[in-house]
């Protein structure tokens, strides 16, 4: 690489550079079955195997609902986007607002280290978010992604307890059927049985984990099943008063670990004995926050407060990496007045300054419309779209929470097969386990949400 001096022109001391000693990008192919070769030479997908990877679909372009795929004959197909790409998309793909929010970011300067250093937009942010956010919480620290933000609500829950002098306090309670994120911390709050990280049981901290809640978002609080449930998670929490720093769980609706949803009382229970054990709360509202549920943060739907919440994915509208993590005062004074004197975190890429603009640009977009209303009718329009898949062959459940439809089926998902079947009638989904499910953007018309509807039932009822 050939060295430059202070003022941007090469060192005169500096070696020549040779084009042969510089691999470049330019050297790659410009055709679709090129550039996938190249892909499966060399990258590594998500949750994928080098030795038999899965088949790739190269975008092309984005706009709107919608993603244009190279068809491998030199032309694109299009397809709504029924994931709202991993569900952060919520205003889909190059809107104008936030591509000029970025733009006029760009133009000042697009980071600095949040170290001794403040600026505009996390400032503007913060408040925003402490606005929009349950009352009680008044602090935010900005993290890269959304399992940053619960390792940083994890360590804010074991310097909380040391703080307190409650030194024997260094496990989370927790339920079954829950996922937080891939990194150590996260991993060791996902379902240990049925979730995605059983390969490293042994390596991670044994947390205390309760029964998953009872399914259903409208079960009442006199329910046997309920009752049950909230009578176990009683005794567990008894039991590990003296170990347990925080209760962790995703409110209302549990995410990547199976799409369930669950009652409100649930979460008062928790409420109550956070409070009664001296256990602070953590909601992690990365995949709930910002309306997917028909609230702007699924915790209204109990009508409770959480000591710590962790936001992320649709924070930016898509555009970029960032979630946040944000606290209640007695939180923040007391990590801040305990040993070490700080929270023990700091991310390089914290409240990157493009992420911030980009963020407060969406949350003033998603405010500005009526969202609520909107949610509600993506919901009936699913509701509609979806309950013919209850009658067939292999289906197990359909259930919608919001902005959020699933179809569950009897036994695993043919992935591949399912996304083909899907995307030959314009949509584009991700199944995985045993669902086929969306999470769609809210831009989405009532016609293009029942298309994506009619695709998934159609591509199971072909399946069959």
């Amino acid at each position: 690489m050939t060295e430059l001096s202070t003022s941007g022109s090469p060192r005169p001391d500096a070696p020549a550079a040779t084009s042969a000693a510089l691999p470049t990008s330019a050297a790659l192919p410009v055709s679709a079955a090129g550039l996938l070769a190249a892909d499966a030479e060399s990258l590594w997908h998500p949750y994928s195997s080098l030795s038999e990877p899965s088949p790739m679909r190269l975008v092309r372009g984005a706009s709107g609902v919608r993603l244009s795929l190279d068809d491998g004959d030199g032309g694109t197909v299009k397809a709504i986007d029924a994931m709202a790409s991993w569900w952060c998309m919520i205003h889909g793909y190059r809107n104008p607002v936030l591509d000029a929010a970025l733009k006029e970011q760009v133009d000042d300067f697009s980071h600095v280290m949040f170290g001794g250093l403040t600026h505009e937009p996390a400032i503007r942010l913060a408040s925003r978010l402490i606005e929009i956010t349950p009352s009680s919480l008044q602090h935010v620290f900005f993290c890269d992604s959304g399992s940053v933000s619960v390792e940083v609500a994890i360590k804010l829950a074991l310097q909380y307890q040391v703080a307190r002098g409650r030194h024997g306090r260094t496990r989370m309670l927790t339920v079954r059927g829950g996922y937080h994120g891939d990194t150590f911390a996260p991993m060791s709050v996902c379902d240990p049985v049925n979730g995605m990280h059983s390969l490293f049981t042994g390596a991670l901290k044994e947390q205390v984990f309760g029964p998953q809640p009872p399914s259903g978002f409208d079960r009442p609080d006199d329910d046997p099943e309920f009752l049950a449930w909230a009578a176990a998670m009683r005794q567990v929490a008894a039991q590990y008063k003296d170990q347990v720093a925080a209760i962790i769980v995703e409110p209302i609706l549990q995410g990547a670990g199976g799409m369930y949803p669950y009652s409100p009382a649930c979460l008062r229970l928790l409420r109550e004995l956070a409070d009664e054990h001296g256990f602070l709360l953590i909601l992690d509202e990365i995949a709930t926050g910002f309306g997917r549920t028909g609230t702007l943060f699924a915790s209204s739907h109990a009508d409770i407060e959480p000591d710590i919440l962790c936001i992320g994915k649709a924070l930016t509208g898509g555009y970029l990496s960032m979630a946040a993590t944000l606290c209640t005062t007695d939180v923040a004074r007391v990590v801040s007045d305990g040993p070490g004197g700080a929270l023990m975190h700091g991310p390089t890429f914290m409240a990157n300054p493009l992420a911030c603009a980009v963020a407060l640009a969406s949350i003033d977009l998603l405010l500005a419309s009526d969202w609520s209303a909107r949610i509600a009718q993506i919901s009936a329009g699913l509701s509609a779209g979806l309950t013919p898949a209850a009658s067939l062959p292999g289906v197990k459940d359909v259930r919608v929470l919001g902005a959020v439809g699933v179809v569950q089926l009897a036994g695993p998902v043919d992935m591949k097969g399912m996304t083909d079947a899907v995307l030959r009638r314009g949509v584009w989904v991700r199944p995985f386990r045993d669902l086929v499910y969306t999470m769609p953007p809210y831009i989405c018309t009532d016609e293009e949400i029942a298309l994506i509807c009619s695709a998934i039932v159609e591509a199971i009822a072909e399946g069959n």
